[in-house]
């Protein structure tokens, strides 16, 4: 097993009277693709927050690449990266400079190079000169992506990184992801409600509810553990609180 790059321990986000996310310990090891599962509500998001430092915990420690992110996060933030569909770039700039901000801003050498090659591998070279507010909401996913990777991260959170994208572009973005972890040993978090692309993707899989890890296990091993054909079938049983809840694992 390789190191942990990522280390949880007893996390916990009240908001007000609200437990958004209730004590959780977990690690995410090099090389690894973990999928971060659970329904809505469940603290997918608060947990990606608090990972990346825009949230401040109630309690509990977070350990990326052996910083104290509580401490001492920008000694990690430069290896780190993150996407999701929902968060816009700024709309008015032209996608070459967003990409091309964000590449400054970690403090990359050769800026244009690195953005015209993610654009080239991601498909959107044609959108460069493009306002970012212009694209389809598949193309903005792709850009959002190019983004998440534009300084090579280390550590990659991402969530619900094909969401919009049709079921051939979906598919090549993810043998994309699974081609720059297994080349650069990242480790890749990853929350998803597509259960078919967790299935493919992930080596290792933490399912939430209210707050908490009900279970935590290989794609394989959970669908044994309860008696199901698929992921989707397994999501639903815990989102629902229906089946046998497997020992939480940290």
């Amino acid at each position: 097993m390789s190191p942990p790059v990522i280390q949880v321990d007893g996390l916990r986000k009240h908001f007000d009277d609200v437990i958004a996310v209730d004590g959780i310990s977990f690690t995410v090891s090099a090389g690894s693709v973990t999928g971060l599962l659970g329904g809505n509500g469940a603290g997918k998001t608060t947990t990606i927050g608090m990972l990346l430092g825009l949230v401040l915990p109630t309690a509990g420690r977070i350990s990326v690449l052996g910083v104290d992110m509580l401490r001492d996060r920008y000694a990690a933030l430069p290896a780190m990266n993150f996407s999701s569909p929902y968060v816009d770039l700024p709309l008015r700039l032209s996608v070459r400079e967003n990409l091309t901000v964000y590449g400054h801003l970690y403090g990359l050498r050769d800026v244009r190079r690195r953005v015209a090659e993610l654009a080239e591998e991601l498909g959107f070279a044609e959108l460069l000169g493009r306002s970012t507010g212009s694209l389809s909401a598949g193309q903005k996913t792709r850009v959002a992506l190019a983004k998440s990777l534009i300084n090579a991260p280390e550590v990659l959170l991402l969530d619900e990184p094909t969401a919009s994208l049709d079921p051939d572009t979906a598919d090549w973005v993810r043998s994309y992801l699974r081609q720059y972890q297994m080349q650069s040993g990242a480790a890749i978090l990853l929350s998803s409600h597509n259960m078919q692309e967790v299935e493919r993707m992930c080596d290792d899989v933490l399912m939430l509810r209210q707050g908490r890890i009900v279970d935590h296990d290989t794609p394989a091993k959970l669908l044994a553990k309860y008696g199901r054909q698929t992921m989707e079938e397994v999501f639903l049983d815990i989102a629902r609180g229906t089946g046998t809840f497997g020992p939480a694992a940290s």
